[in-house]
């Protein structure tokens, strides 16, 4: 069962900014002042650019295939479904970490002001999040957008009342630790911008992905870039650097300073909208990659079941809430680290899935958004991203590659045997070794994505060519060549003599030419029966001689129907005229590189549909 498309530009919008907006800023500034100071907002606006380059090739991905399990999908169909799996795992493991630390910094503002113990609150409040889940993503957007509206309000005011207390003197000195701690730096909060894979993980669910993908997630990634900054800068300015070095709360202290204690009460109001609307699209969007590992055999099949009543995967969202409470059991800084380290490892291979599916050169590829200066900003995002990784140190490489080794334990021990797919790869070592060594089942899947992203609506003639057989002839024939071999593939199919086929071929021909242009021809004869319907299509490329006129057909829509059918007969034949009076059918038909492209040019073009 299908996900339903119920989020639009706002939906994109609020999910990833809500997602970022959160612990990036209302928890980790103190932890990433300690170790760069004052020039820390140098650190948040390098991530900002840094996931702005990441994002590119992400939005082209997100648009060529908008599937739930965003990455891991991606990754999947372009290097393989063992690269696959580690991304699959690996992004769901962040996300979940991700959304783990802000339901701590919740459950923290809740013990501030009421002693409640923090685990107790964390596990209702998880709780809380995957019931709203499973309800319905138009639901939960809704919360979204208006949580993040209400959110982004109160820090433009943060910044506007901070500009005039800001102090400059403590800006001095500017680079505690050195120019190396800014990179540093960069790495370790780079977590705060991991709701961009959010989006991607959910995009199944967007309305004109085309449109709302890109739109949403540049939105969204500028504004958050623009907001970290300054709030920085005024955060800076205002709190003392010993106070800001050891605080889990520095936005909320310099709330108090600017507003006295409403101002205090107000920005941890603001804390914890940001930090709602970050656990609320983390459980969506972590829930969707254990959904694209069912789907695709690499976990059990049970987990990609959709409620029929909310239309959700009610049971793989039940399952990252669990692993999201277990992880709270992590230290804090090492749950930042690994989230971050896991992130940066998603954007590597995001990367490279691009150049992979470009120089793959699949024809079914085609993204609405590319992204630009291609390779070379791909190949430098592979380089930085792997940088910070390396950077961020080993223990959270380590812990990272503990999760690593789970992913691997399931692919070697139950997805391996399972997966039956496709992947770019092959297809790129196919035109490099030029050999058959892929069955066109990527390219399907592909143009079944276009027909649903582009809301092509496929009727009764669409399913015919879906399973028609397709012929394509590279020499000349002649027309009585031509009946023999219609004839032969006629009575195999509906288990009539070919010998009378062929006779009633050539008597409807004499009736009434078939080529109804130099171009195309349309042999079609009415036989008795019942439930017989048969089509097939040959492509002649030196051409097929009807008549001195058509001397040179090259598109042959061969149908055969029964008497008491004459009206699916009609609808057929209206059908095939809509299709070949496109402006382009002459020159995609000869382009086709073989059946198969054939049978996806057919099943692509935005014909007018005339049943259903």
């Amino acid at each position: 069962m299908s996900l339903k498309k119920e989020l639009g530009f706002f939906g994109v919008f609020s999910i990833a900014t809500g997602a970022m907006i959160s612990s990036g800023i209302f928890i980790l500034p103190g932890l990433a002042f300690a170790l760069t100071g004052p020039g820390v907002f140098i650190s948040y606006f390098l991530a900002g650019l840094l996931a702005l380059v990441g994002i590119f090739s992400i939005i082209e991905l997100s648009t060529a295939m908008p599937k739930a399990g965003g990455d891991y999908y991606y990754i999947n169909r372009s290097l393989g479904p063992f690269l696959g799996t580690i991304s699959g795992f690996l992004s769901w493991f962040a996300l979940s970490l991700k959304s783990a630390f802000a339901i701590f910094g919740m459950s923290e503002i809740i013990f501030i002001a009421t002693g409640f113990p923090t685990m107790i609150s964390s596990v209702i409040i998880c709780l809380f999040f995957v019931s709203l889940n499973i309800i319905g993503v138009k639901e939960v957007a809704k919360f979204q957008i208006s949580l993040v509206a209400s959110l982004l309000i109160l820090l433009v005011l943060y910044i506007i009342f901070g500009v005039s207390k800001v102090n400059f003197s403590h800006f001095t000195p500017f680079l505690t630790n050195g120019v190396h701690s800014i990179f540093a730096t960069t790495g370790f909060i780079f977590i705060s911008f991991g709701g961009l894979l959010k989006v991607a993980s959910i995009s199944e669910e967007i309305k004109n992905p085309k449109k709302n993908i890109p739109l949403g997630m540049i939105a969204s990634v500028v504004t958050v870039t623009i907001i970290y900054t300054l709030l920085l800068i005024i955060t800076v300015g205002i709190l003392p650097a010993s106070e800001f070095s050891t605080s889990l709360t520095p936005i909320a202290d310099v709330g108090k300073i600017i507003a006295g204690n409403p101002g205090f009460i107000i920005i941890s109001i603001a804390a914890f909208l940001a930090f709602i609307t970050t656990a609320n699209a983390g459980i969506m969007s972590a829930s969707r990659y254990p959904l694209a590992l069912s789907r695709d055999n690499l976990l059990p099949q049970g987990i990609s079941k959709v409620s029929k009543k909310f239309k959700t995967p009610a049971l793989s969202i039940i399952i990252t809430g669990l692993f999201i409470i277990l992880s709270l059991l992590l230290p804090l800084e090492m749950l930042v680290k690994a989230a971050s380290v896991v992130i940066l490892t998603a954007y590597v291979l995001t990367n490279f899935s691009v150049i992979i599916l470009r120089e793959s050169k699949l024809k079914n590829y085609k993204p609405s958004f590319k992204a630009p200066l291609y390779p070379w900003l791909q190949i430098a995002g592979i380089l930085v991203f792997s940088f910070f990784i390396i950077d961020l140190g080993m223990k959270a490489i380590e812990i990272t590659s503990a999760f690593l080794l789970i992913s691997i334990a399931f692919y070697v021990f139950y997805g391996r045997k399972r997966f039956s797919g496709e992947y770019a790869f092959l297809h790129l070592l196919k035109r490099i070794t030029d050999n058959k060594l892929s069955e066109h089942l990527l390219e399907t899947e592909l143009r079944d994505i276009i027909v649903d992203r582009d809301n092509i609506q496929h009727d009764k003639f669409d399913n015919l060519v879906k399973t028609s057989k397709i012929i394509d002839l590279d020499g000349p024939l002649d027309k009585n060549e031509l009946f023999k071999l219609i004839s032969k593939n006629i009575a195999e199919a509906i288990k009539m003599d070919k010998k009378d086929v062929l006779a009633m071929l050539e008597a409807r021909q004499q009736e009434s030419n078939t080529a109804i242009s130099p171009f195309v021809a349309i042999p079609h004869i009415i036989i008795k029966g019942e439930n017989h319907f048969f089509l097939m299509l040959i492509r002649c490329k030196e051409g097929i001689k009807f008549t001195n006129e058509e001397n040179s057909v090259k598109a042959i829509f061969v149908f055969v129907g029964t008497e008491e059918d004459r009206t699916f007969h009609l609808q057929t034949l209206s059908s095939i005229a809509t299709l070949i009076q496109q402006e382009d059918f002459e020159e995609k038909w000869m382009k086709a590189e073989n059946i198969h492209y054939l049978r996806d040019m057919l099943l692509m073009c935005k014909r007018l549909r005339i049943f259903k």
